[in-house]
């Protein structure tokens, strides 16, 4: 079995003098895709922001391998090797594709880029049709794969994706959802967190669920999407009494 390389314990963290996790637990080994899922306000933002350097826990550790990145700053955490692709995807509307790729490199050679370009525009081959147009012309689809290549310019060890799917058209979800699984058939470490429960458990092989702030179960994605609760609550089935999440 492979080694866990995201290690995640106690982890309490929150805006003011509210918060949001109430130590949260999770592991996701290497090579694996595991998935967050859960409502609005559930804290599934909170924990990627937190895990990335973006927010400082208040307990609680994070660890990459054998490396503490509790509270540590965010460009520490991309350095080595943490890279959070965020909600709403937030491109560089004024700059073109090939730009908005590079500035996922802002801490590497450009001369050790070549062979990541080329990965990127192999993955999204949209992207390299378009890599001299700005992207604030791109589709919504466009500009999530533009976010995900950028993420992927960092050389990441764990990839953190934060809603990819998030007003995006059907046939975009659908898009989106294969090319990650292509990246995990790669090799990429993700934790994907969405609301999207179908697109989330179609890339991942194991989710946890999030209410809020704690995880309230967890498990293979096929057990999940099988679990009364989760039916009910996420992907529109019907519980049985006593089974509200």
């Amino acid at each position: 079995m492979s080694r866990s390389l995201l290690t995640v314990k106690g982890l309490r963290a929150g805006y003011g003098q509210i918060e949001a996790l109430h130590g949260v637990d999770l592991t996701v080994c290497e090579g694996e895709a595991v998935t967050i899922i859960g409502a609005n306000g559930a804290g599934k933002t909170t924990l990627l922001r937190t895990i990335a350097g973006l927010l400082r826990p208040r307990a609680g550790q994070v660890w990459l391998g054998d490396k503490q990145l509790t509270g540590r700053p965010a460009e520490v955490c991309v350095r080595e090797g943490v890279c959070l692709v965020p909600e709403g995807r937030q491109v560089f509307a004024e700059l073109s594709v090939h730009d908005n790729l590079l500035l996922g490199a802002f801490h590497r050679r450009r001369e050790d880029l070549t062979g990541d370009f080329a990965k990127v525009y192999e993955l999204f081959p949209r992207l390299s049709d378009r890599r001299g147009q700005l992207a604030g012309t791109l589709s919504g689809g466009e500009q999530q794969m533009l976010a995900i290549g950028r993420g992927l310019l960092s050389q990441p060890r764990m990839l953190l994706l934060d809603e990819p799917s998030l007003g995006l058209a059907p046939i975009a979800v659908r898009e989106v959802s294969d090319q990650l699984v292509t990246l995990v058939a790669q090799g990429m470490t993700v934790l994907l967190v969405e609301q999207n429960a179908r697109a989330a458990l179609r890339v991942a092989t194991r989710g946890y669920v999030l209410a809020q702030g704690e995880v309230v179960a967890d498990g293979p994605t096929t057990a999940l999407m099988e679990d009364p609760r989760v039916r009910s609550a996420y992907l529109g089935g019907t519980a049985g009494p006593g089974t509200g999440m």
